[in-house]
């Protein structure tokens, strides 16, 4: 048994020799240096898949599942990794309060200034944002159309029309949309950019007389004018207009002149990519959004390029808009949220003289 036993033991270190010393040789590399791990920029393993949570608003999507994979194939090519994309698409204020109640967003693409700023309130994006991109990371634009019934039979034309006694207008609450926000500035622009002007005030208040409801989205205000056959005008993006005349559905409509210009942001969430080590592949993305390549999908799915070759060649499909304003005409959505939407300002008022309070 003695001997049994210091054979056992005498085969157990020769095979446990025998291991560590092919783990020095592969250590070598058969030249004497020590061992080395590739790491790619953004800290990952050089050619390990990396994800990306993108967070945007939902008339997007369209535009964004055709540009996404340009992307991925683009990096693949030239990085040799693969980037995998968590979509999520929503309302915009929704979206907004997801990130900051903990959705880790490594990129938001919203509809309004505001609801990027209020993101970077709660700590996660670093001031200076907007000018970390071209175009003030402006990426997509467009402006307000007037969707009538099929033939107009109420013959709806301008924004003068809106205030008439027999126009029932469906838009969403602007203190609860930020596409209805777009629609107020659009109403009250139509008469005057002075966030002052008591002749604005009175036309957005015979305005708001007839809305007979306010939903809390855009989605729902869709959804009473075209399922609840409420209304006779819908305010909506002339992107999301186009958007269903590409799926078979023809709505008539009229983009009035002057009109505001809906800009819409996108930035990168720098405690989110931090966390994640996604820093270069986000930022990658949000430049690629700026490209010629990203910029004609955009023009495709309805939404006015920002690119200015690119918008020469989409002309014949965005009128164009001689009169248009943007929100640094109302003083920039600080100015604007304080005078018009904040607790006791202009749309409370409204709401009031509108027998809603």
């Amino acid at each position: 048994m003695f001997q049994i036993r210091k054979l056992r033991q005498f085969v157990g270190l020769l095979l446990a020799g025998i291991g560590l010393s092919v783990a020095l040789a592969a250590c070598a590399g058969g030249g004497g240096g020590t061992a080395t791990t590739s790491t790619a920029p953004d800290g990952t393993a050089a050619g390990e898949p990396v994800e990306l949570t993108f967070v945007s608003f939902a008339v997007t999507q369209s535009a964004y599942e055709k540009i996404i994979p340009l992307f991925t194939n683009k990096w693949k090519q030239e990085k040799n990794q693969d980037v995998t994309f968590n979509q999520s698409y929503g309302g915009s204020g929704s979206q907004t309060r997801a990130v900051i109640d903990g959705l880790e967003a490594d990129i938001v693409a919203l509809a309004l200034a505001l609801d990027t700023q209020k993101i970077e309130k709660a700590g996660l994006i670093q001031s200076g944002w907007e000018k970390e991109l071209p175009n003030d990371s402006i990426v997509t634009k467009s402006v307000i159309a007037l969707v009538t019934r099929e033939g107009n039979p109420k013959n709806v034309k301008s924004w003068s029309d809106l205030t008439r006694s027999d126009v029932k207008v469906i838009t969403a609450n602007p203190k609860t949309s930020g596409g209805a926000r777009w629609n107020f500035l659009g109403l009250w622009g139509s008469v005057s950019d002075n966030p002052d002007d008591t002749k604005a005030l009175d036309y957005t208040t015979n305005v708001f007389k007839n809305v007979p409801v306010l939903p809390k989205d855009a989605r729902e205000a869709t959804d009473v004018f075209f399922k609840q056959k409420q209304g006779d005008v819908l305010l909506n993006y002339e992107n999301e207009v186009l958007l269903a005349k590409q799926k078979g559905e023809v709505l008539p409509y009229v983009i009035p002149d002057p009109n505001i210009s809906i800009d819409n942001p996108i930035a990168v969430v720098d405690t989110n990519v931090d966390k994640h080590d996604t820093r270069e592949v986000a930022e990658a993305f949000v430049q690629f959004l700026f490209t010629p390549e990203a910029q004609r999908e955009f023009a495709k799915a309805g939404f006015r390029p920002v690119d200015t070759a690119v918008s020469q060649e989409f002309a014949q499909e965005y009128p164009k808009i001689n009169n248009l304003a943007t929100v640094q005409d109302f003083g920039g959505w600080s100015a604007v949220q304080e005078k018009f939407f904040d607790d006791g300002s202009a749309f409370d008022k409204i709401q009031a003289q509108a027998g809603r309070v």
